[in-house]
């Protein structure tokens, strides 16, 4: 029998492995019964991978695996996004550094520079996707520009606008003066910035009640140049003599009204607002209703126009602190308060994003949100975890009209053609050169779409929709879409928009939510922190395996993980990670264990699986169950849990326990020898196939090697363990059995290690069974556990009294005793048991604050309510048992 070499090597153990999956041609979509086709998150074409990819990545990688070697038809459709405003912007930053301005070469060559970018960047973080051992199809990958997917988007435009879904409106976008582009609400950051409330006094027109002049209090004095009314609360009725005046606004000597409207809250401020329409969206929805004049004092880089003398030219900050002094020249600056408040910015660059008047293209969303909204409410999308529903449907709920056009060159180019003569527009499927209604030439709209209104037809403009939408039947909707919670606005609610509009059906069954993964502070990674972690980092260091086995324990129902690394201030280059490192050690075990049973089948011959005692019934059901808690953990996207129990299966059951329990009869000869191989060969082949979706790379490499018997030419394409399968082994007598086995065993060997007693020390063990029929199960096991934890002799009753000079544990309901008279400082144990109870004691009082919380009890799942009494329970035994431990050695 073939042996695997003495240490794991990760390195070449994963690139053999790579090789040799895609030389099988093993990532194209597979035949089978039913479906699970799943589109990769498009990551920007210009991007490297970092933690949230390598997480999101490691899900969907387990998930098709998983499906794959259940038989289903499996695709993983890959794939990277134009990414618009962040590949202009790196673009941008290589010309300059060639001393090139993009608007000197002009729109064409910018957008060949784009291409080539592309093509030498592009590939790159496909590649890392690979190296992390994801199955996607890597011969059909799909890029958002290319042409098929081009005709896709403009076919959504041209439909959207024939439908009237789409129209051109001048509106307050969010602008961003450094990119020169609107950017959406939802990708708008928000940061909180120290700063100031200024009252600024303004004249009244005519002298109300002997007053003067009102102040209005605000945080942006410069955007006054374009304030064109004043608004107060109708609640606030001290104010109700003001309403209908005017006020001469300073500087510009403009006429404005006062007025009241809703909006207005009479506590912030002096409860007069300056009303700035064309800069501020709460601003232009007030001076639509009360029909105020809409006036844009910024330029696209946010520079005051022409018109106002000495501030025009003016940055914004340049601008406010000039007015500021202007009206503390003119007696007109009432006072200033220290004032926090949020302030957006772009998410590509550090700039304050200005709300703008702007004449841009929307779609009309209205329409859309009804089969968006009931596609969830109806249960045919489940969000997990189910907390993400209500965030998806407060979101559709308040939906505005979505701004699409974006004043880029790299993207879509809209596809609307204009022509100055006669005034005739259109959007059409194809470039329209001449005007079909006076002959004069026309021109395109200069601008390009938002990335996300092409992205929202990812997972059926992958799969040949327009032109041969023949190829998704079978396999849209897809099965899930694992994604990170800050896009289920940008991108999740739009592909669901998108897809029941043109498809009349749901993009995808499920949706997915990882943790966002922190910095080991608790902060979000970011490159300017320095405290990111590359993927690809923890992968040299400690195998593409254990990186992924760490991730997939991140994965519970916490919003936000911290992961655990070391990242070196200087240099900002990884340290350690010691869960990584703790994973790794996981697959050595893996590796060792498979190499120890693979050394001990000298003389094997095939043959099926057969209990021949305690120790086999016990392997064989804890795998069935085993079965059964990673098949209903994945199908449940439950992947904490899975790696748990993957874990504790393999290393404590089968390595700790089951190999030791077996290693007497591999010393035997014959008929008991070539058994306990068989056994061992089934319960290695079997665990292998259950952890291959998790660590594909070192059980793929060991599989190879093991006699498994099955047809297929890669584990990744081997059958998976139905728990339907498996269930024939399940037995709960000998699973008790052999939980009691396990537990005396270590029981005593913690009590030898905590006093340091000899391991050749023989001991008496008492134990007090919880029932009869435990009692018979232990006495039973009686020759096994005397010779697994060296006893000089047990005693087993369920009336058995504590020995003297004992050391007590509590085993699966039993007390267990060893006897210690003569070996141990009796003294010392019963000030380590004091402590023990004041630990405990700890714990059952969270338990009981919990408990005791109205509000928990009122949001808990009932079965979650029932686990908490149950440990409360649990923990009031263990106290209590405790207590007259301490009691008996006083």
């Amino acid at each position: 029998m073939e042996e695997l070499s003495k240490n794991y090597d990760s390195e070449s153990v994963e690139q053999s492995m790579l090789d040799k999956w895609i030389a099988g041609d093993y990532y194209r979509r597979s035949p089978g019964v039913g479906d699970c086709t799943i589109t990769i998150p498009p990551p920007n074409v210009t991007g490297v991978l970092h933690m949230g990819h390598a997480l999101d990545d490691t899900i969907q990688d387990t998930i098709v695996r998983f499906y794959r070697m259940r038989g289903r038809s499996t695709r993983w459709i890959l794939g990277t996004d134009h990414a618009g405003i962040s590949t202009q912007t790196k673009v941008d930053k290589k010309l300059a550094a060639e001393g090139i301005n993009r608007r000197d070469i002009g729109r064409e060559k910018f957008i060949d520079a784009c291409w080539d970018w592309t093509h030498e960047y592009g590939g790159y973080i496909l590649e890392q996707v690979k190296r992390m051992g994801c199955s996607a199809d890597f011969s059909d990958p799909h890029f958002t520009m290319d042409d098929d997917y081009a005709k896709a988007v403009r076919k959504t435009f041209v439909d959207w606008y024939n439908d009237g879904l789409i129209y051109r409106g001048k509106r307050i976008v969010n602008w961003c003066p450094h990119c020169r582009t609107a950017i959406s609400d939802d990708e708008a950051e928000y940061k909180e910035e120290a700063g100031h409330l200024w009252h600024l006094r303004y004249p009244l027109t005519e002298p109300v009640d002997g007053q003067d002049y009102i102040v209005v209090a605000t945080t942006r004095p410069e955007t006054m140049l374009g304030d064109t009314g004043v608004a107060v609360s109708p609640q606030d009725h001290e104010k109700d003599k003001f309403v209908g005046k005017t006020v001469k606004l300073p500087i510009v000597d403009r006429e404005i009204p006062i007025f009241s409207d809703f909006y207005v809250d009479a506590g912030f401020g002096s409860g007069f607002v300056k009303v700035t329409p064309a800069h501020d969206p709460n601003d232009f929805a007030m001076g639509e209703r009360h029909d105020l004049e809409k006036i844009n004092i910024f330029d696209e880089t946010a520079h005051v126009v022409e018109g106002y003398g000495e501030f025009s030219g003016m940055s914004r900050e340049e601008c406010r602190e000039a007015i500021v002094a202007w009206f503390e020249e003119h007696g007109l600056l009432d006072h200033v308060e220290e004032h926090n408040h949020s302030v957006m910015h772009c998410y590509r660059c550090p700039s304050a994003l200005e709300p703008w008047l702007s004449e841009q293209w929307f779609v009309a969303v209205e329409k859309l949100k009804g089969p968006a909204t009931e596609a969830v409410t109806s249960g045919k999308i489940k969000f997990h975890p189910e907390r993400w529903t209500q965030s998806y449907l407060t979101w559709m709920e308040n939906l505005k009209d979505w701004c699409i056009s974006r004043q880029l060159w790299w993207g879509h180019r809209i596809p609307v053609f204009y022509c100055d003569e006669c005034g005739w527009m259109d959007a059409s499927m194809e470039d329209v050169h001449t005007c079909p209604k006076c002959g004069a030439a026309t021109r395109q709209d200069e601008d390009v779409l938002d990335t996300w209104f092409s992205s929202q037809l990812w997972t059926f403009a992958t799969q040949g929709w327009p032109d041969t939408p023949e190829l998704m039947e079978g396999h849209h909707p897809t099965k899930a879409l694992v994604t990170a919670r800050d896009i289920i606005a940008l991108w999740v609610a739009r592909m669901i928009m998108a897809s029941t509009y043109f498809l009349d059906e749901i993009p995808f069954h499920d949706v997915v939510i990882y943790a966002t993964i922190l910095a080991k502070d608790g902060t979000r990674m970011s490159k300017s922190k320095g405290n990111g972690v590359n993927p690809m980092d923890l992968i040299e260091k400690y195998g593409a395996d254990a990186m992924r086995f760490n991730l997939l324990t991140l994965v519970t129902n916490n919003q936000d993980v911290r992961f655990d690394a070391n990242i070196d201030p200087k240099t900002h280059e990884l340290i350690d990670s010691p869960r990584t490192d703790a994973a790794r050690a996981f697959v050595n075990k893996v590796w060792n264990a498979s190499r120890f049973v693979l050394s001990n089948l000298e003389g094997y011959t095939p043959g099926e699986p057969r209990v021949t005692g305690p120790a086999d019934a016990w392997i064989f059901s804890r795998l069935a169950e085993l079965s059964e808690s990673v098949t209903k953990g994945i199908e449940t996207y439950q992947f904490g849990e899975v790696a748990r129990d993957l874990h504790g299966f393999f290393w404590n059951e089968f390595c700790d326990w089951y190999i030791e329990f077996s290693k007497a009869s591999l010393h035997a000869e014959g008929e008991q020898r070539l058994q306990v191989q068989r056994n061992l060969v089934y319960v290695l082949d079997n665990a292998l196939r259950l952890l291959h979706p998790a660590m594909p790379f070192v059980t793929e490499a060991i599989w190879e090697k093991v006699p498994h018997g099955d047809a297929a030419p890669a584990l990744m394409m081997a059958s998976w363990p139905e728990p339907e399968g498996l269930a024939r082994w399940k037995d709960e007598d000998a699973e008790r059995a052999m939980g009691m086995v396990c537990g005396i065993v270590s029981a005593v060997r913690s009590v030898r290690a905590r006093y340091g007693i000899s391991p050749k020390q023989e001991l008496a063990v008492t134990v007090k069974a919880a029932t009869d029929k435990d009692s018979s199960l232990i006495d039973e096991q009686r020759a096994l556990i005397e010779s697994l934890a060296r006893l000089s002799g047990m005693q087993v009753s369920t009336d058995a009294g504590k020995p003297a000079e004992s050391a007590a544990t509590l085993v699966s309901g039993c007390e267990v005793y060893c006897e210690l008279s003569g070996l141990v400082d009796f003294k010392a144990e019963r000030d380590r048991l004091v402590k023990e109870q004041e630990k405990l004691q700890k714990e059952i009082a969270k338990v009981e604050k919990k408990l005791s919380n109205p509000g928990y009890l009122a949001k808990a799942k009932p079965e979650i309510i029932e686990k908490d009494k149950a440990k409360h329970a649990e923990l009031e035994a263990k106290f209590d048992l405790l207590a007259s431990q301490i009691a008996e050695l006083a």
